[in-house]
């Protein structure tokens, strides 16, 4: 009431009350602590005799116990046999030797000074300052009266005297323990002649409890009187309000017949009409919720029936149904409250068993025989494990099947080797244990077939990948096809219902009766779902109770669930497996796009798995130089099937890799310097033993020069019958000329040969080819330079001298070479990259230099003549006989020379040389004929030096190829001044 609290002022007192809190504490501080007295005496007191045997509430609670004693510490420590006083308990504990000692100050804690405490003293001044600024400003209220504090806490005192077990909440004296506590059964026992003390102890319990009762009852007729002015308001307020009830309800009772009488004669009817209708649409409600419910219960076993199928995407969609049914039109049914955990854990033990499924399908199908020509293994189960798992975003499940796959990889190899190793039985397994030491055994040949082997089964094996790949690559471009679709017709959606919102309309009638809209009372079909939803949601009449919230809303399950069946849509794979996509996919286009693309970076890994683990089966080969010492033909055939395998792989994935290539280049890089060293030291070999004549031409060598005669260069097949029925010819024909060769040349053109064909063979390696065939050539040309014109071959292969006839046969090789330099250009232009083409300016060189030998060489075959000349003509003596003995040597020197050189040069160099010889002849006479003083006058002298000349002239012209040969001779003389 509210005169309740105007009754009592005085707060009551409690631990928490911050008015009394001071008065009370120091109160407790003032008297004298003692222990109450018991109220449950164990014995009662008797006689002075009798208190000696047994102990006694009245004679015993003065008595002093031990309990009473109180020592402190240093007291108990004291010695007092020694004569001073120990500083502490060290010394005795541990007697008078302990020495006490300075305790040295720690190095890890600082020194508190009151430096330290400064500025915590300027903080707390400014606040000390303004809390004492506001005790003056607002002084505390001592609003009560000192007299009902004293008497508050007098009653307060009282009431401590009375047990705390009176005051327990849960006291009750049928609780044994808390009787006997309160009335023990010692007290009244009048066995044994005791009854004298038991009445006593009886009489003074029964006077304690009677004081007891009193100070309660003093104290609650204290409190009654401090309430009796608003207990006897009360009382008097009781009677008026009885007065105003009895008149309430008579206005009441005579409304309640009037709205009666109105209820009956207009509403009664109509509204009951309204109720059977509402009625029977709750029935409705209720009869498709107890359906909903059946089909909800029938989830977990049509569940474990579609996972005994592996039908994974049809469980996931009906828990994704489920638990959409059980969130929206379900929620609250008690019976289903444990079904959305169930169905969450069921979902988690799907998403494990696709991972299982899937990885036992990878290892299936990847370790199937390669012999089987179906590509794809069960393509309608991979279809339903990949939209199983992008439905549940496990996205992981391609580094399943790349794991996979690298294990194929190795297991493929391995197999392969143990096969190809179980057919030779040379290799004898039992003493070589390991596999790759039984590989390394096998011969070129069988270790050749054995690599073909793996290709072949490589290549089947990224086929049976690549289609794999394709199928998961297909589900997932339709399920982004599918957003993409689902995302217009959302759109579009969106924009019909814009419309239609604008064209509705807003007014909408209903009656106001119990809580029912008139909407309530039509058909289901002839109002929109919507406007059932809103009415149903509106209605809370206490007719209607029975159908809660969820069955008001019942309408929309069917509705619901058949919209969300009709928003599925079927796709196909390009197997022709037909999926149904719902709704429920929860990747994004961003996340689908990368998904494609790691797909097919699958692809690119598988193609680089292959790669590796061909190039490690090629390297664990190379281990004892086996790759390196392969001759031109085998290594060029394993190069051409490594080439195959790069471009098969390169056309399935669509990518070239490049570690069997990079092994094959780093391969060829050394076939190439060992090609390079091997025919470098033939041709070393071949210069050193040559002897610088003429070689008969073999018919195979003359078959190697016409096959270049159409511009393209290849080494042709030897064909061994024909070529020994032919006999050696004396010279090289090439393009209709003769070359009169040494036999190191044509070798040499051979290898060439082989260098170019090399580059067919090989492309990759064409650039070192093109280098290392400069440096040939370079080399030959070098080398042949110190032999011949160096006279190197003196010392060499010990010729006596260098003859004008290995002069002119030189020469005539170096011709050779140069005639197929254009040739050589031509066929490494063609197999270089526009960007390489600058390395052609080699062969520039290359032929520069050639041209330069050769023409040192005719000029060193001049200047052998020249020299003679200069020889003969010094002692040249105009006089009889003509002609002269120095013209007859001179016109067999040349003779000579023209012997020697006439059949290896051909006629047009013969001329040109003889021309120059026949000028050095000129100028030699000439100054000799100035020597002598010899003129062009007509007289004897002139006569016999014409005649001289005119032998001299007569004896060129006659050899063979000089006839036409423009002499000039009337330059001997010098001109009339």
């Amino acid at each position: 009431m509210a005169s309740s609290h105007s009754s009592s002022p005085v707060p009551p007192g409690s631990s928490s009350d911050v008015f009394f809190k001071k008065e009370v504490d120091s109160t407790k501080h003032i008297r004298t602590v003692q222990s109450l007295p018991d109220v449950c005496p164990k014995e009662p007191a008797g006689d002075s005799n009798s208190l000696c045997v047994a102990p006694s509430l009245i004679t015993d609670q003065h008595r002093w116990t031990v309990y009473h004693s109180k020592v402190n510490l240093p007291a108990a420590l004291n010695d007092p046999r020694l004569a001073k006083r120990e500083s502490d308990f060290f010394t005795k504990t541990w007697g008078l030797d302990f020495v006490d000692t300075e305790v040295i100050p720690s190095l890890y804690l600082p020194q508190i000074s009151k430096e330290h405490f400064t500025l915590y003293q300027q903080e707390i001044s400014q606040r000390e300052k303004i809390h004492e600024r506001c005790k003056t400003i607002c002084p505390p209220k001592d609003t009560f009266d000192r007299t009902l504090l004293h008497t508050h806490d007098k009653s307060r005192t009282d009431l401590e005297q009375v047990p705390k077990i009176f005051m327990k909440s849960d006291f009750a004296l049928d609780d044994s323990l808390t009787f006997n506590s309160v009335l023990p059964w010692s007290h009244f026992n009048t066995a044994g002649g005791k009854g004298n003390r038991d009445a006593a102890s009886s009489k003074l319990l029964q006077e304690k409890l009677s004081h007891y009762l009193d100070i309660v009852e003093v104290n609650i007729a204290h409190q009654i009187s401090l309430r009796s002015e608003a207990f006897f308001h009360a009382m008097t307020s009781q009677h008026e309000l009885q007065d105003y009830l009895k008149k309430t309800s008579q206005a009441v009772k005579i409304l309640r017949d009037k709205i009666a009488q109105i209820d009956k004669v207009v509403c009664e009817g109509s509204l009951h009409i309204l109720r059977l209708a509402l009625t029977r649409n709750n029935c409705v409600k209720v009869y498709n919720k107890l359906k909903l419910m059946a089909t909800v219960h029938q989830t977990q076993p049509t569940v474990q029936v579609l996972l005994s199928t592996s039908e994974f995407v049809g469980a996931l969609d009906l828990i994704a149904t489920t638990q959409e049914v059980l969130q929206q039109e379900l929620q609250g049914i008690h019976s289903f409250r444990h079904l959305g955990s169930q169905l969450c854990e069921l979902e988690k033990l799907i998403d494990k068993m696709m991972i299982a499924e899937f990885s036992t399908y990878s290892h299936s199908d990847l370790n199937r025989p390669l012999e089987d020509d179906c590509q794809i293994l069960e393509e309608e189960r991979l279809v339903s494990l990949v939209f199983g798992l992008l439905k549940q975003r496990k996205l992981n499940f391609l580094e399943t099947y790349s794991e996979e796959m690298i294990i194929t990889a190795k297991n493929i190899i391995k197999q392969c080797v143990i096969n190809k190793v179980s057919q030779i039985e040379e290799i004898d397994t039992d003493a070589i244990v390991k596999l790759a030491d039984q590989m390394r055994m096998l011969n070129f040949p069988q270790w050749f077939d054995l690599l073909k082997d793996i290709f072949s089964k490589f290549t089947i094996f990224l086929h049976r990948v690549k289609a794999t790949l394709n199928v998961i690559h297909s589900v997932v471009l339709s399920v982004l096809e599918k957003n993409q679709r689902t995302r217009e017709l959302e759109e579009i959606a969106q924009q019909k219902d814009a419309t239609k919102d604008n064209s509705l309309d807003t007014e909408v009638a209903y009656l106001t009766h119990e809580g029912m809209f008139i909407s309530d009372t039509f058909s289901e079909n002839e109002l929109t779902p919507v406007a059932i939803d809103t009415t149903s949601q509106r209605n809370a009449s206490p007719n209607s109770e029975p159908c809660s919230s969820d069955s008001v809303s019942e309408p929309e399950c069917t509705t619901d669930s058949s919209s969300s069946k009709e928003q599925t849509s079927s796709s196909a794979t390009p197997g022709g497996v037909d999926i149904v996509l719902n709704e429920d996919m929860k990747l994004t286009d961003s996340e689908l796009g990368k998904l494609a693309n790691n797909i097919q970076e699958l692809l690119y890994s598988a193609s680089d798995i292959c790669h590796d683990r061909a190039v490690k089966f090629l390297m664990s080969r190379a281990k004892d130089g086996f790759l390196e010492k392969l001759n031109s033909t085998e290594f060029i055939t394993l190069s051409r099937l490594m080439e195959t395998f790069i471009l098969d792989t390169e056309q399935i994935c669509g990518r070239k890799s490049t570690s069997l290539l990079g092994a094959l280049q780093s391969q060829a890089n050394k076939f190439v310097n060992r090609f390079h060293e091997e025919r470098k030291t033939k041709l070393s070999l071949l210069l050193d033993n040559e002897r610088w004549k003429q070689a008969d031409v073999p018919a195979e060598f003359q078959d190697l020069v016409d096959s270049l005669s159409d511009g393209k260069i290849s080494l042709p097949e030897k064909k061994s019958g024909a070529n020994e029925e032919r006999k050696p010819a004396e010279v090289l024909i090439v393009g209709g000329q003769q070359y009169a060769v040494v036999g190191t040349v044509l070798l040499l053109i051979r290898i060439i040969l082989e260098y170019c064909q090399c580059v067919d063979n090989i492309p990759s390696v064409t650039t070192d080819m093109l280098t290392r065939l400069s440096d040939l050539l370079k080399y030959f040309n070098s080398r042949s330079c110190q032999l011949v014109l160096g006279a190197g071959a003196l010392q060499v292969v010990g010729l006596k001298t260098i003859t004008t006839k290995n002069l002119a046969l030189s020469s005539r090789c170096l011709q050779l070479i140069v005639h197929y330099i254009p040739m050589i250009r031509t066929h490494f232009e063609a197999r270089l990259q526009p960007k390489q083409h600058n390395m052609l300016k080699h062969f520039d060189h290359i032929t520069k230099d050639y041209h330069d030998h050769i023409a040192e060489i005719s000029a060193k075959l001049v200047a052998i003549m020249d020299s003679l000349f200069d020889k003969l003509l010094s002692k040249y003596e105009v006089k009889a006989p003509v002609p002269s003995a120095c013209f007859r040597n001179i016109c067999r020197q040349m003779a000579k020379m023209h012997e020697a050189i006439f059949d290896l040069l051909p006629e047009e160099q013969t001329q040109m040389l003889f021309l120059r010889i026949n000028a050095s002849y000129k100028v030699h006479l000439k100054k000799q004929l100035s020597h002598l003083n010899v003129i062009n006058d007509g007289g004897p002298q002139n006569g016999l030096v014409t005649a001289d000349v005119a032998f001299y002239t007569g004896n060129l012209q006659a050899l063979k190829g000089l006839k036409d040969l423009d002499l000039n001779m009337a330059e001997i003389w010098e001109q009339k001044r």
